[in-house]
């Protein structure tokens, strides 16, 4: 810088950065507490929704757990209801059976009753020891036609005796094997009924289980819908808080451009007065042909003026 320029620039006010007016501090300051607010209440909603987040998926999980569970109880109850259902044809079959051998047993009696009315009065070993005796004399005894006639009708009558025994016989051992037939059935009937019942008994508790943990489901997904809608209400708040930081922070970035513009146009200002100073004093010196600085000659120079003028 040029002496010339120096010592006018040391009779023109120096230029200093302005300062912020008393009403702009204030409003910066102002909304940078409230700025300084709304981030710590943008810190809480968002350890709140965190919180909230990590709350819901727990609730979901939990409910997600609780219908595979119902799930498992169910498959648990249909298998019961299978097995139930097998049993019951096992013991309806048994049942039938049962009927049948019961069918028969009274037929057996009643031939039997009708066939104990021909019983003989003697026993079956009497009676075989007389057809032995009369069967010994046919072979040994040299007996006539007609003595040979009676003894054959002899054998064919205590025969027919000996024929009622053993059917008697036969039908009695039938008796017996249908009566234990029967109490087989109704043995395996009656066991049938008890693994039947317990195994009903363990399907009804599983469907019981299964609808309380339907429910327990149901209430826990509840809630975390519940939370869910907390969460969403937090994010919102969360939304309109950062919206505000957001205007906020805007505000402040103009206010400040503001004041850097203000600064620029007085800075410019304060620039144009040297020069127009500087301008004035070197067509001072020119009037009255006084030589001119570098710096003069350029400011003429740039107006369009040479220093011949």
């Amino acid at each position: 810088m040029s002496y010339s320029r120096v010592k006018l620039i040391k009779q023109i006010p120096q230029w200093t950065e302005r300062e912020p007016s008393l009403s702009e501090k204030q409003r910066i300051e102002e909304l940078s507490k409230q700025l300084s607010i709304l981030k710590e209440q943008k810190t809480k909603i968002d350890i709140e929704a965190n919180e909230l987040g990590e709350k819901r998926d727990k609730l979901n999980q939990q409910s997600h757990e609780m219908r595979v569970q119902a799930q498992q109880l169910r498959d648990e109850r249909d298998k019961a209801n299978e097995e139930v259902k097998k049993l019951k044809e096992e013991r309806g079959e048994t049942k039938t059976k049962i009927h049948e051998r019961i069918q028969e047993l009274k037929s057996l009696r009643e031939e039997t009753w009708s066939l104990g009315k021909r019983r003989p009065s003697r026993s079956l070993h009497s009676l075989q020891e007389e057809f032995e005796g009369i069967e010994w004399k046919i072979q040994t005894t040299h007996l006539s036609l007609e003595d040979e006639k009676i003894l054959i009708e002899q054998v064919k009558q205590v025969e027919t005796q000996i024929n009622v025994h053993k059917k008697l016989g036969q039908l009695n051992q039938k008796i017996i094997d249908l009566q234990a037939q029967i109490k087989a059935l109704e043995t395996g009937s009656k066991l049938c009924h008890e693994r039947l019942t317990a195994i009903a008994q363990k399907g009804q508790e599983s469907h019981q289980k299964m609808l309380a943990k339907i429910e327990e489901a149901k209430s826990t997904r509840a809630a975390a819908d519940a939370v869910h809608q907390s969460l969403a209400q937090t994010r919102e708040k969360a939304r309109r808080l950062r919206e505000n930081i957001v205007e906020i922070v805007e505000q402040m970035r103009c206010l400040k451009d503001e004041i850097r513009r203000e600064e620029n146009v007085e800075k410019t200002q304060n620039e144009e007065s040297i020069r127009k100073e500087i301008e004035r004093q070197a067509r001072e010196k020119l009037k009255h042909g006084e030589k001119l600085s570098w710096e003069e000659f350029q400011i003429l120079a740039e107006k369009g003026m040479g220093a011949q003028d």
